[in-house]
């Protein structure tokens, strides 16, 4: 019999996290590695950012915090949804966490029972179905292929909700595809999910502020009014303020949801660092004109990735409306043979060949739930992106 838990064989380790920590060790050995996999912005943290968590340390903020958050940092979030959203919450219906994943983390564990189902669209960011499993919850994935943009079709949504249904999971825009929802996708998604008052809405907007192209950002409470006593609303500063390091995320939500959230909190990470909380009220409240200006690196990053991915053979990419991937298809490469004799039976294959091959790391579609894909961090260099990117279009045109 074995000394760990059994729902540790539900689950797996976080590919991303794999991939970024194989091309790091590769590096390290002193291989040409350009890893792709990472969902990073290579921006520093703002210096005004920096400047407040030294002040705090200065000032002796240095103490335990209450498992929901500091008042300041509560606060400066309420103020946040309001500008940004038209939304209005009190403190009280916030809670702060170790980041955006331990936040989803909390909330499935204080809410979902064996046998509860988690409606995930895919291409889903790795740690949805995951978390849900470590709760006994059932993930339910949903195709979301390029055809429709990797975004839900409100049919297939209804389809899919049963009286198990506890929650849909929405990413606008997605980690993986960068896929963001217009309002009118959005409102037809919504609307039925009015037609089923016992489904809850999680809508994690972590890549909010980072949309190209004149794109609109909107979220669920915001497009439905009468869906706000059942959504929870995620965010964070880890993306568009450039603090991935500092572990701060967070959810605004019914005062219910978010007190069996903070209990749970209360007995694991208890609260995220006080130090990172002062950074955070100051990336909120602070100059916020450094996201335009990194956007306009990111988008013209983008530009070039989806431009030289669709001149590779045997590819197939999409222009996303945000975040910073891209969702490529590599279905054009599936059955071919490498240079060394080796088949191409899958999108791991694919991965595991520009690796080896190339020295490229990206991330494999599999992990994603939808494949024949994969994904690729444009959030590093141009000079580095523009290499890799010839170094897939040589190792696409190898295949035979």
């Amino acid at each position: 019999m074995s000394f760990l838990a059994s729902r540790l064989s539900r689950i797996k380790p976080s590919p991303t996290v794999a991939v970024a920590s194989k091309a790091r060790e590769l590096k390290a050995a002193g291989e040409d590695v350009i890893g792709l996999g990472a969902g990073e912005p290579d921006f520093d943290t703002p210096d005004h950012i920096k400047e407040a968590a030294k002040a705090a340390m200065d000032r002796g903020d240095t103490k335990y915090t209450a498992p929901a958050g500091t008042p300041e940092l509560r606060k400066a979030i309420c103020d946040s949804f309001k500008r940004n959203n038209g939304l209005d919450y009190t403190p009280e219906q916030i809670t702060v966490g170790c980041g955006g994943k331990q936040t989803i983390y909390n909330a499935i564990v204080a809410s979902v029972d064996p046998g509860d189902e988690v409606i995930i669209p895919a291409p889903y960011w790795v740690s949805y179905p995951d978390i849900t499993l470590l709760a006994e919850g059932t993930p339910v994935s949903l195709d979301c292929p390029k055809e429709t943009n990797f975004k839900l079709q409100p049919e297939d949504l209804d389809k899919a909700i049963t009286p198990k249904t506890k929650w849909l999971i929405l990413n606008s825009p997605s980690n993986p595809s960068g896929a963001a929802y217009t309002q009118d996708e959005l409102k037809a998604l919504t609307d039925v999910l009015m037609k089923h008052p016992h489904v809850w809405v999680m809508t994690d907007d972590m890549y909010e502020h980072i949309v190209y192209d004149d794109f609109t950002f909107v979220t669920p409470a915001q497009v439905e009014p009468c869906l706000y006593e059942r959504t929870l609303t995620l965010n964070g500063v880890s993306k568009a303020y450039c603090m991935t390091g500092w572990r701060v995320g967070w959810a605004a939500g019914p005062v219910e949801i978010i007190k069996a959230m903070n209990k749970v909190q209360s007995q694991s990470t208890t609260h995220t660092s006080s130090i990172s909380q002062a950074a955070a009220v100051a990336a909120l409240n602070g100059p916020q004109d450094f996201i335009a200006k990194n956007n306009e690196v990111f988008k013209q990053r983008r530009d070039l990735v989806v431009s030289m991915l669709n001149q590779a053979k045997g590819l197939s990419c999409l222009n996303p409306e945000g975040a910073f991937y891209v969702y490529p298809s590599c279905e054009g490469a599936i059955g071919k043979t490498t240079p060394d004799g080796k088949k191409i039976e899958g999108d791991g294959d694919f991965v595991t060949y520009l690796l080896e091959a190339e020295g490229v790391a990206a991330v494999q579609g599999e992990a994603f739930g939808l494949s024949p894909y994969f994904r690729i961090s444009y959030a590093t260099s141009t000079e580095l992106l523009e290499e890799a990117c010839r170094r897939i279009q040589r190792a696409c045109a190898a295949l035979t």
